[in-house]
């Protein structure tokens, strides 16, 4: 994560922040690498990195821990931070910048998110603009083009506005369609689409399975847009998707944003230490399992600063040395 300057302002906007947020699609059968039953854990798309990567981490929370999780396929963050809320889920991934949204009542959101902690950020989400047209070189070729900017209210929705924003477009100059990771896909294969807006991390199942079939492009960003990502929000960083992740000609630059685990703030502190631990504690076992498992780390974990943290988490975090704000 890039560096933070902790000055008097900033304190002052985090500890708004905590006290704002402090107070779709059909659910998918369970991963099959999660516990049967339990406490419901809302992802994303089946295709994509949330969806995968919750069933490993449910699986080895529930051969390590006392508590299950029952892995659900969801519309994106949006949608889970909404399950959340209602009482239909007790965990969640979001991206840090949707999350932020949530707790300031911005964008989608027509009112401030409540009830909402952190367990811990997991790792960044790169922002993947595929194609398989290779004419297509740079975001502004998009104008007049169909492309996917993801389900309605998914996190892949406000990157795409936002990275189509810093090339002076909007969704009137596109041919917008609102579609998951899996619909992206079998778009660009009939040729429905020109391109898609894929936001997850890498490697995302759906693309690679895309590219083990026939050739793929990613639109990169060029670094005088990315510096105006980075400096239009606080939640975007500088990425690179190595050539060697889909086989590309070449390194792809772009942006990324945080991944979340949330739970609700009444989930019970002993359910949400044994999600942390049952994480942090098995990290090379999760790493085998996935590729993810090695960008976690606990100092990336206690870095939330959008929302308080559960005191299950905070508990686990103290231990191992960090000190994070449950209020």
């Amino acid at each position: 994560m890039k560096g933070k300057a902790f000055n008097i302002g900033l304190a002052i906007v985090l500890a708004m922040a905590l006290t704002a947020c402090s107070g779709g699609s059909q659910p998918a059968s369970p991963s099959p690498d999660a516990a049967e039953g339990g406490l419901v854990f809302t992802t994303g798309n089946e295709q994509g990195t949330y969806y995968r990567f919750g069933g490993v981490l449910a699986g080895k929370i529930a051969e390590t821990t006392d508590t299950k999780l029952q892995v659900t396929a969801s519309g994106g963050s949006k949608e889970n931070l909404e399950a959340l809320q209602s009482g239909a889920a007790q965990f969640g991934f979001v991206q840090s910048d949707v999350l932020s949204y949530a707790c300031e009542g911005t964008r989608l959101f027509e009112s401030k998110a409540e009830g909402i902690t952190a367990v811990a950020e997991l790792y960044m989400e790169q922002v993947q603009i595929v194609t398989m047209d290779p004419s297509l070189k740079s975001v502004s070729d998009l104008k007049g083009k169909n492309v996917s900017i993801g389900a309605p209210g998914s996190g892949v929705y406000f990157n795409a506005v936002d990275v189509l924003e810093a090339y002076g477009l909007t969704e009137k100059d596109i041919s917008p369609t609102y579609q998951s990771f899996s619909e992206s896909v079998d778009a660009l294969q009939s040729g429905k689409l020109d391109a898609a807006f894929v936001v997850a991390g890498t490697p995302t199942s759906a693309i690679s399975g895309l590219a083990a079939t026939t050739d793929i492009y990613l639109i990169g960003l060029d670094d005088e847009h990315i510096e105006k990502l980075v400096q239009g929000s606080q939640h975007y960083s500088k990425a690179v998707i190595s050539r060697k992740t889909y086989n590309t000609a070449m390194d792809i630059p772009t942006v990324a944003v945080g991944a979340v685990l949330v739970a609700r703030e009444d989930a019970s502190e002993e359910d949400v230490y044994h999600v942390i631990s049952g994480i942090y504690e098995n990290l090379p076992a999760i790493t085998k399992a996935h590729s993810k498992g090695a960008e976690l780390s606990l100092e990336e974990a206690a870095s939330v600063t959008v929302v308080p943290y559960h005191p299950g988490a905070a508990k686990y975090l103290k231990e191992k040395g960090f000190e994070v704000p449950t209020k």
